[in-house]
């Protein structure tokens, strides 16, 4: 007889056991191939108050039992908005409220205010297909039971799209730009697969950049002093305040992170008389330097480039890793970063609204084909190399 899974919920993470959602989430061990979804992650945004109570973002982890044992498990929450999500929905509520319904809340399996690729349904190994199943079955009749508008994967990978896809989950996709490591030994070396145009550019940047008056350096692991987070908490704050009104993170956030998260950090700052006018926050994975939040006090030309995407670039070359800049940003573009599908899916209770939403996902997935067809094109790199990467 074929043992039952059980799907459960937990509204704290510390109710899960850091060793079982791991195994989960990053079953071959050593370094995660993103550390987003790991326990530690999860946790920190948790503990500083980032998400919980107040903050539309309420904690419902999901949990797949097989045989006494957890066999698959998902950072799941109920949302009172749509913030924080970089898959833009606002105009789907609107519809849906102008309509006569609600659709407020509903359920994200997301990690918050992280645009960043990874698995969402994350399982043990040797049980990947059957934990997969039972966590999208499991989330949807969640769902249905409560008389929720709606059920949402963000930034799923490909794999689970069309795994959900075949599940009758709506597929969406989206665009973000990523640089791709073609095993250069140097900066130098992926400068000369541009044209000479943009070959100019960069190094011109590059060059405005370093004027500021200071010094750039990089700093991980041990290297990030404590003191390190009350400059970047500035920082972050600036940037946050003129983006989307307030930060979405928690001063707390940081020093938690110090504790547990530093060896998956990189924090590049620029330092002008022994002080950091400005810095980047990247995130390490096992492939991929994830590019995450960048602010300054300091205005001065072509540093927030510097930071942020060249400096990446020279990381992700000595350590043999791809780039992912986060959320949006065409003028990415012409600083090597290509056009790179992201996926989503996406589970509408009323079947009316689901129909409409279908139609405009089918139109909306068409645009961005074509756009990222011209984009390439338009990119910065050699003709032949194009060529190569089709």
């Amino acid at each position: 007889m074929t043992d039952v899974i059980e799907i459960s919920m937990r509204s704290a993470i510390a109710d899960i056991p850091a060793v079982d959602w791991d195994a989960c989430a990053n079953p071959s061990g050593g370094r995660p191939v993103d550390p987003f979804t790991t326990h530690r992650f999860l946790s920190a945004l948790e503990l500083s108050g980032s998400v919980g109570r107040g903050t539309g973002w309420d904690p419902r982890y999901l949990v797949a039992t097989k045989a006494d044992q957890i066999i698959g498990v998902a950072p799941l929450y109920v949302k009172s908005h749509s913030q924080g999500e970089y898959v833009f929905d606002h105009s789907w509520a609107d519809a849906l409220q102008r309509a006569g319904g609600q659709y407020y809340p509903k359920l994200q399996i997301a990690v918050p205010f992280t645009p960043a690729t990874g698995r969402r349904f994350l399982t043990r190994a040797g049980n990947e297909a059957e934990a997969l199943s039972a966590l999208i079955q499991g989330t949807v009749q969640l769902a249905a039971d409560n008389g929720l508008s709606s059920m949402h994967v963000t930034f799923c990978s490909e794999d689970e799209a069309i795994a959900g896809q075949s599940m009758g989950l709506l597929h969406r996709v989206g665009q973000q730009f990523h640089w791709e490591n073609r095993g250069y030994d140097s900066f130098d070396d992926f400068l000369n697969d541009l044209s000479s145009r943009k070959r100019k550019a960069i190094r011109k940047e590059r060059e405005q950049a370093q004027r500021f008056g200071g010094e750039i350096q990089s700093f991980t692991g041990d290297e990030i002093e404590p003191e390190h987070w009350d400059y970047f908490w500035r920082f972050y704050q600036d940037t946050g305040s003129r983006k989307w009104g307030s930060p979405y993170l928690t001063r707390a956030f940081f020093d938690i992170a110090h504790d547990t998260l530093r060896d998956d950090m990189l924090l590049v700052l620029a330092i002008s008389d022994e002080r950091p006018i400005a810095g980047a926050l990247n995130f390490i994975g096992r492939d991929t330097l994830f590019g995450r939040y960048w602010g300054c006090t300091e205005h001065h030309p072509c540093l927030h480039f510097e930071l942020c995407y060249y400096q990446a670039i020279d990381y992700a070359i000595a350590h043999g890793l791809r780039v992912e800049a986060g959320a949006q940003g065409e003028h990415k573009l012409a600083r090597g970063y290509l056009p790179t599908p992201t996926h989503s899916l996406h589970w509408i209770a009323n079947p009316s609204f689901r129909a409409a939403v279908s139609d405009f996902l089918d139109h909306e997935r068409q645009l961005i084909n074509e756009e990222m067809e011209i984009l390439t094109d338009y990119g910065p790199f050699k003709s032949t190399i194009i060529e190569e990467q089709d």
